[in-house]
């Protein structure tokens, strides 16, 4: 059991009554996105039931493996997920739902898409910091992790700007 991760709970639950965690395989509605995300992607996003957490309103949807995961990653992906939590807040689920996937475009120049997970990315990368240390986030495969994420097709290649994101990445990197 890690005391922080069931804090971090705790203080979700306090901040957003409505809060749960659920299963990725168990919603129909998430089995109907991953479909249609394999789609829209040519294929290329074929992980969104088993490789990516996803919030919606007040629900964190998780991969089946969840709860087999260690809990200081639970933790810093919790982190991520509790900034979007707030944009649903901040923007409301139809507000979200049409910035996040349509505006400019849904595909390949998603600006508010890339701007959400900016937010949510720079606090993976804090809590990284707190969790293993600042050595972590300079490492070229956990900083490749974080930028692929928005030049590949897992997100609908969401921002192609490559040395925009670098700048982005190293700017949160060096405020640490």
């Amino acid at each position: 059991m890690n005391v922080r991760y069931h804090a971090l709970l705790d203080e979700i639950r306090a901040e957003f009554p409505g809060f749960r965690l659920v299963r990725k395989d168990d919603s129909a509605f998430q089995r109907l996105i991953h479909g249609l995300l394999a789609l829209a992607t040519f294929g290329a996003q074929r992980g969104y039931l088993t490789s990516y957490q996803t919030t919606i309103g007040w629900t964190v949807y998780v991969t089946p493996d969840w709860d087999d995961r260690p809990a200081d990653v639970r933790w810093v992906t919790l982190r991520h997920e509790r900034v979007h939590l707030r944009q649903f807040r901040r923007y409301t689920r139809v507000g979200m739902a049409l910035l996040y996937l349509l505006v400019p475009l849904p595909l390949g120049l998603a600006w508010f898409r890339a701007a959400f997970e900016k937010e949510a990315y720079a606090e993976t990368i804090r809590a990284a910091v707190e969790v293993w240390g600042p050595a972590r986030v300079r490492e070229p495969a956990f900083r490749e992790s974080i930028l692929g994420q928005f030049t590949s097709g897992a997100y609908g290649w969401m921002w192609p700007f490559r040395r925009h994101l670098e700048r982005w990445y190293d700017g949160v990197v060096a405020e640490l």
